[in-house]
């Protein structure tokens, strides 16, 4: 039973990728059984999977090996390249050891031989939870600082616009924030008087046309 101050831990977000309908169908009504667990996404090729796994971001995707346009193993390489945090179980019903041993060269965690079971299934989500919880933490902890260090060097560019400070930690910290698309434009501005006051013609020349664009107005 967990504390009264616990946040409750997020659903693990799950892909079933199998060419075989039954399967996909009998695999998400498994899950539907386990707790904390949602299936977000199903395809029925590993080429589908790749889509919906870009598209949907599941933190576990059940990955048939055997699958028309683009097989498992070639599908868990490109998911994992995709995200990298992504958790891939094999199931399959080949018992080849080199098929297997093969799947957890491209990536994968674990593998089910089919026909399987919901307590098998639950056993080997189990298995690899702890691997998801601590990779979501990690992003999560990632995030946190990133957010941070954004907080704190918006915070010094506010204060060096207002000075005009034009020296070198000045024009670090406004060459860090242009690389975020949605810069503030006085920011930008401000980075252009820099490079025109050093005489850098080639960023204030890539600084101006970035510059045109944000100023050109939307056709009506």
């Amino acid at each position: 039973m967990s504390k009264p101050d616990e946040q409750p831990l997020p659903s693990l977000r799950v892909l079933i990728a199998d060419d075989t309908q039954h399967t996909r169908r009998s695999t998400r009504l498994m899950l539907t059984l386990i707790p904390g667990v949602e299936v977000v996404a199903m395809a029925q090729n590993g080429r589908e999977a790749v889509e919906l796994a870009r598209k949907y971001h599941p933190d576990v995707a059940l990955m048939d090996v055997n699958m028309p346009e683009l097989d498992g193993i070639t599908a868990i390489k490109a998911m994992r390249q995709i995200l990298p945090d992504l958790v891939c179980l094999v199931i399959s019903a080949e018992r080849d050891n080199k098929t297997l041993r093969a799947a957890m060269v491209a990536g994968a965690r674990d593998y089910l031989i089919k026909p399987f079971t919901t307590e098998e299934l639950q056993d080997a989500i189990q298995r690899v939870r702890p691997k998801i919880r601590s990779g979501q933490s990690q992003h999560h902890e990632t995030e946190k600082i990133r957010h941070q260090r954004d907080a704190y060097l918006k915070q010094l560019a506010d204060e060096y616009a207002k000075s005009r400070r034009t020296d070198d930690k000045a024009l670090h910290v406004f060459e860090e924030l242009s690389g975020d698309p949605q810069c503030d434009l006085r920011w930008l501005m401000h980075l252009a008087t820099i490079y025109l006051m050093r005489r850098d013609w080639r960023k204030l020349k890539l600084l101006s046309e970035r510059l045109e664009k944000v100023d050109r107005p939307t056709p009506a």
